[in-house]
């Protein structure tokens, strides 16, 4: 399909204008003279003859005419661009509704080769992509990843001159990788750097990004309205925050401090060391003990005092406590245990699905706004956003996690006044776990003793290198990985019939930083969902076998790191589909918290609930496609394929009776648990 090779062209190299080759050099789009930039529009015929007759394929655009996109221009192209701002979010989702509505396939690649030398490439790259996972007749697009495009929002800036040598100079089968040096952003006299390897992972940041793809808040109604989309948004960046919670632990770390206060001066400080390749300037700094200021950037038309931002928050407080929200028309909606948390969640983000925005703010978007502001708040001295701005570098900060620990504490008070789960929703009678077991996908490995160390991995940047060289250039990078396992379930089904039901596993810290035993009441907040999968239980024993690389929460690595536009391509239509909204998930080298080279201790848990209660009547096969990762991003086009609540089932309070895991699970012979124990080895692994 000629139209995919053009997308494919036009979300490559984004600061290079639409005319030059793409593809390694293999692909050139042939511009109508009228859809060149002023700039380039007079020297038309010479850049024809540059850069025209010596690509493998050439794609002439068609001419459909001059849109008009002016409402976009006043976002400069060399500005940054943030989701979190009001104004650019707005922008954005217009944007995206003028590719939406294009009539066919062919139109959009004249439409989106206009636009693409216009306006301001972030924005361009985030709106066309955004349309294309949604429009029926771009389904077989491959989405490049955000690291593909814009490398500099993940990569040690001291890297890219680095790498434009090696492409320069060297021959591409000759070109060596060049390192990216991990904890490039403090020395270890800090202790938040502990947390560096979870922060600054360029796999979570990736999916922070590829979520908020997926699901955009300033989307159109008809594209933001998604399934359960609410829920997600406070499941996903709840689950965030016990990884990293637990983690911290592993770290000789306290759990993170909720961002309660919004007066008081905040003690952590990040220096992100990151240029933007938009402008060539530097990601501001947060010092610390800085404190929020009211917002007057004329910049962004962001004006804001902390008293509004606060107000919102104090009337959502209200509507938890009242079990109701008040949306435009002055209507009771209730906050039920069945639609309540997808509400708040739409409310608090606040998407274009918020039941009353006028009234209940956007918290989230605008608490971003006030962190990614606070060294210049008034626009004084012409600083762009901080890393808290952009959905792609936020997570790098460690006020990020005390941001959300605010959400989610917000969240976790609704979760809290339901009443807890009763012995039907939490049992399956006839169906006993008799027990659960890990294992190392090796022989003779020891059962319930997991690993994880440091990898070296590798990554091609050579498509983000704007007038850079062609070919692949290579960068390695340093992660957390854990060697692969799997999981051993016995079962014994009484019933003396065949019996379906979803097993559930869930790991948890049993003890805090100082190595003190937790309370059920407060270790139930740090259970993180490792996987989720139907089972069929036949009559009798059963064992089931699960390996670690099957979870429903994450992305294998091919697919983070994937290149987009060159042989690494697939052409199978499945394969295509898996490059597209599979983009989403957590990375599957941060399954596991890192543990310590002493051990750390962890309680892991299965659950198997009943299908008959867990069913949303529609099948799905988790290997076809891109449903693998649907605990933290949903199914494309279908219903959350799973009707309990998210988190289920430590979502809600217990009875005051139960101050231990045994105690939760004594009543239910559908549950079991048993102590693992995670040890991290301080030595680096090359990925084969």
């Amino acid at each position: 399909m000629a139209e995919s090779k053009s997308f494919q062209a036009l979300l490559q190299r984004p600061l290079e204008p639409s005319f030059m080759p793409k593809d390694d050099g293999k692909t050139t789009l042939i511009i109508p003279d009228e859809y060149l930039s002023d700039r380039y529009r007079p020297l038309a015929g010479d850049l024809q003859s540059r850069f025209t007759g010596g690509s493998e394929v050439e794609i002439p655009v068609r001419n459909v005419g001059i849109p008009d996109l002016s409402f976009a221009e006043v976002i400069d192209r060399r500005a940054p661009f943030s989701l979190f701002v009001e104004k650019h979010r707005d922008i954005a989702g217009r944007l995206i509704d003028v590719f939406v509505k294009v009539p066919d396939a062919s139109s959009l690649v004249g439409v989106a080769t206009y636009a693409r030398d216009r306006l301001n490439p972030y924005m361009f790259q985030y709106a066309l992509t955004v349309a294309l996972q949604h429009r029926k007749d771009t389904k077989d697009v491959p989405i490049p990843s955000v690291l593909e495009l814009f490398p500099d929002q993940f990569v040690d800036p001291t890297t890219f001159p680095k790498l434009r040598e090696e492409g320069s100079i060297v021959n591409q089968a000759q070109r060596t990788a060049i390192d990216i040096q991990p904890n490039f952003t403090a020395s270890d006299r800090e202790p938040e750097q502990r947390m560096a390897y979870f922060r600054e992972d360029i796999g979570v940041n990736m999916h922070h990004w590829h979520w908020h793809l997926v699901y955009p808040a300033g989307a159109p109604p008809a594209i933001a309205r998604k399934d359960r989309r609410g829920e997600l948004f406070y499941y996903m960046h709840s689950q965030v925050i016990a990884r990293y919670n637990a983690d911290r632990f592993c770290n000789r770390l306290a759990q993170i401090k909720p961002l309660d206060n919004l007066q008081d001066p905040i003690p952590e400080a990040y220096f992100p060391k990151m240029v933007r390749s938009l402008n060539n300037r530097a990601y501001p700094a947060r010092h610390d003990n800085q404190v929020l200021r009211d917002l007057n950037r004329v910049d962004s038309d962001t004006i804001i005092t902390v008293n509004e931002l606060q107000r919102w928050r104090d009337r959502i407080y209200q509507a938890i406590d009242q079990g109701f929200v008040v949306d435009s028309s002055g209507k009771n909606i209730p906050l039920d245990e069945v639609r309540g948390i997808d509400i708040l969640g739409d409310l608090v983000e606040a998407s274009t699905l918020s039941v009353n925005r006028k009234f209940y703010g956007s918290l989230h978007n605008f608490g971003h706004d006030f962190l990614a502001y606070i060294h210049d708040p008034e626009y004084r001295y012409l600083e762009d956003f901080g890393v808290m701005g952009d959905v792609s570098t936020a997570m790098r900060d460690p006020v990020f996690y005390r941001w959300h620990g605010m959400i989610d504490a917000l969240f976790r008070r609704f979760l809290e006044s339901l009443n807890p789960y009763t012995s039907t929703q939490l049992g399956f009678a006839g169906v006993k776990v008799n027990s659960i077991a890990a294992r190392v996908n090796r022989a003779n490995a020891p059962s319930n003793i997991l690993l994880t160390y440091w990898q070296r991995s590798q990554v091609d940047l050579a498509a983000g290198l704007d007038f850079g060289p062609q070919g692949n250039v290579f960068a390695t990078f340093t992660h957390l990985q854990h060697a692969p396992f799997s999981y051993e379930i016995k079962v014994t089904n009484s019933t003396g019939s065949l019996k379906r039901g979803t097993a559930r596993i869930f790991i948890a810290p049993k003890v805090d930083e100082r190595n003190t035993t937790m309370q059920f009441r407060e270790q139930r907040r740090y259970f993180i969902e490792l996987d989720k999968f139907g089972v069929n239980l036949r009559p009798g024993e059963n064992t089931l076998t699960r390996r670690s690389d099957q979870s429903s929460v994450t992305l294998p690595y091919e697919r983070s790191f994937r290149r987009v536009g060159t042989a690494q391509t697939p052409t199978d239509t499945r394969q295509l589909e898996e490059f597209r909204f599979c983009g989403c998930g957590w990375p599957e080298h941060m399954l596991l918290p890192k543990g310590a080279p002493e051990g750390v201790q962890y309680d892991l848990y299965v659950m198997i609930s009943n299908f008959n209660n867990d069913s949303v009547g529609q099948e799905f096969d988790e290997t076809v496609g891109c449903n693998d990762a649907h605990s933290f991003c949903g199914l494309r086009d279908k219903l959350y394929p799973d009707k309990r609540t998210m988190g289920f089932p430590f979502d809600r309070r217990t009875e005051t009776s139960v101050s231990t895991l045994n105690d939760f699970m004594k009543p239910y012979s559908n549950m079991a648990a048993t102590s693992v124990q995670i040890m991290f080895k301080n030595t680096i692994i090359s990925r084969t």
